[in-house]
């Protein structure tokens, strides 16, 4: 699905120096590899704020930590999202209101939220899937309507950009009060082990979820709140710092093969290929298709054959899971939406290295299956 050695290769001579320099320096917790790195991704977001922290889901714990939010509290999550998005909120003793998702986008919509907002709700955590923003600013107007926060879950789609109302644009994960993202090795801004950070343009959040993210201290053994230990090791802040740079053009060849299988899958009727949302560009972390023919697992056993990878992303709906049942309390939970997506949905290989070859073999077996 991902090719992270041909994408080393590529830059290998600049990773390599930047990993010796900060294991030569022996500074790697925090010191000057981190530091450098969340200025330039702060500049590259344009947000005054970055948070690195150890990876994706302690930056979303973290975030909500840093709201002060209380047992039983209620946070709107969709139920169409990786674990991590809900796991957290249960972690904490929150209590996850599980939301459906546009049929098209694959994300979450202010109508939606707001048809479970109850005096009980606290927070709302979106989720930039697949690669493209939701559609947060009416997210955001909601959250002000009904006194909410906002912590954006953009840990797919990292270089999105998301255009206001106002014509303006700004980068996916920083319209949220806090936007969070991990640096897993196969997204699009991959460190080469785990990491994560948050986002803020607000003082006094940002200092709030720097003490949280280091064992609640502002000052070094003087303890204000309860913490946990989240910290971007240097050395893989060293390799983002570098990464960083080709974010775009990461970008971009992504951009270029989701072009591609767009043009061979145009004229099957039994595919609906990636709907994009108006208002943001979209990034790809994944290219997902729906199989709207009830072949969906005979087209991933056949590309299988043809040594070809494909993923389900995701299988079963979040509040269908056994580790929420004891949670959730709506009662006669009904989503069709992310019912049938479960049972439809298949995402193929893009990643930055694919070549015409690879594409011409891919989408030629695909046409093949529906012939």
């Amino acid at each position: 699905m991902v090719d992270l050695r041909k994408q080393y290769l590529n830059i290998q001579d600049e990773l390599d120096q930047a990993v010796l320099e900060c294991i030569r320096s022996t500074a790697y917790i925090n010191g000057p590899k981190v530091k450098a790195f969340q200025a330039n991704l702060e500049s590259y977001l344009g947000v005054k704020h970055v948070i690195p922290c150890a990876n994706g889901t302690d930056a979303l714990q973290v975030a909500l930590m840093a709201l002060g939010l209380k047992a039983g509290d209620e946070v709107i999550v969709p139920t169409f999202t990786y674990v991590a998005t809900a796991e957290v909120i249960g972690l904490l003793g929150l209590t996850p209101i599980m939301v459906d998702v546009d049929k098209d986008t694959f994300n979450v919509t202010a109508e939606l939220i707001e048809e479970v907002i109850t005096p009980k709700t606290k927070a709302i955590v979106p989720v930039n899937l697949f690669g493209q923003s939701a559609d947060i600013e009416s997210i955001m107007e909601l959250a002000d309507k009904y006194g909410l926060h906002v912590i954006e879950d953009n840990a797919q789609a990292i270089g999105a950009d998301y255009t206001l109302k106002n014509g303006q644009q700004q980068k996916a994960g920083t319209i949220g009060h806090i936007g969070c993202t991990s640096f897993y090795p196969s997204k699009n801004l991959g460190a080469y082990g785990d990491g994560g950070a948050m986002f803020t343009n607000d003082d006094d959040l940002a200092a709030k979820l720097r003490k949280t993210a280091n064992h609640g201290q502002s000052k070094r053994y003087y303890h204000d709140c309860i913490g946990v230990n989240s910290r971007l090791d240097a050395v893989q802040a060293a390799i983002l710092d570098i990464k960083l740079k080709y974010l775009d053009d990461y970008a971009e060849a992504r951009q270029a093969v989701a072009a591609h299988y767009d043009q061979a899958f145009a004229n099957i009727d039994a595919l609906q290929i990636p709907v994009r949302q108006a208002n943001s560009t979209h990034v790809f972390h994944q290219y997902t298709l729906q199989v709207l023919n009830g072949k969906r697992d005979e087209l991933k056993a056949y590309l299988q054959e043809h040594n070809i990878p494909s993923m389900v992303y995701y299988p079963v709906p979040l509040n269908e899971q056994e580790a929420f049942k004891a949670i959730l309390t709506q009662p006669n939970l009904s989503f069709p939406v992310t019912e049938k997506l479960c049972k439809t949905v298949i995402s193929l290989p893009i990643h930055t290295e694919m070549d015409k070859e690879q594409l011409e073999y891919i989408t030629t077996k695909v046409v093949e299956f529906f012939k």
